[in-house]
């Protein structure tokens, strides 16, 4: 749904889909005042998640920072499992990248949000041992829509382009994780001891 360059920084045109344009009566989206200080890591949610969990060995190991207003910053350092062709990263790894910043930014809105949709331009190759920085946006909500973008760079927040993607997240209740994820996993979670860890893993998930 969009036309990028085959070289340089700027597209020459990025065209959304119907469902990723806010509509007229949409309003800026508000930072709540319990959101994490600008600066400070927002941690991963839950220890078995692909994107930021600290105990997935193969997964991302994202790590996000609270922005000013409603942004955030992230890092996503490429490893050889995350190959698609041989030395490059795979574009479906890139696209998780971006999901999980963009679910990031739910907790400076304190909601609990999904992906409802995720469209992504890949503007360059990503080679393994590139650290990926990310910046992700919230930019309209309207009832229990959220719309934001996200846009990864190479090699330092100014570094050239090389994905970025538009997002509609759809905010809901607890129970969407309760009555549709594998019980093993949800009584696990429930059980944890560590309360704080506890709330995290139903809190957000992107």
């Amino acid at each position: 749904m969009s036309t990028v360059p085959s070289g340089g920084n700027t597209p020459r045109s990025v065209v959304r889909s119907p469902a990723l344009t806010p509509p007229a009566d949409a309003i800026a989206p508000v930072r709540h005042p319990q959101a994490p200080a600008p600066g400070e890591p927002i941690g991963s949610h839950y220890a078995h998640c692909f994107g930021c969990g600290d105990e997935q060995p193969h997964g991302l190991l994202l790590q996000s920072r609270a922005g000013e207003g409603v942004t955030i910053n992230a890092e996503f350092t490429v490893r050889p499992a995350h190959q698609g062709a041989p030395g490059l990263a795979h574009g479906g790894v890139l696209a998780t990248a971006l999901d999980e910043s963009l679910g990031a930014l739910q907790w400076l809105l304190r909601v609990i949000a999904v992906t409802g949709k995720l469209e992504t331009d890949f503007v360059r190759p990503v080679p393994v041992g590139t650290v990926l920085f990310l910046t992700a946006e919230a930019t309209a909500v309207s009832g229990r829509k959220i719309f934001c973008s996200a846009t990864g760079r190479l090699g330092g927040p100014d570094g050239p382009v090389a994905v970025r993607a538009g997002a509609l997240f759809v905010e809901v209740k607890v129970d969407h994780f309760v009555d549709n994820g594998r019980q093993e996993e949800i009584r696990a979670a429930m059980a944890d001891p560590d309360q704080v860890r506890r709330a995290r893993a139903f809190e957000v998930n992107p």
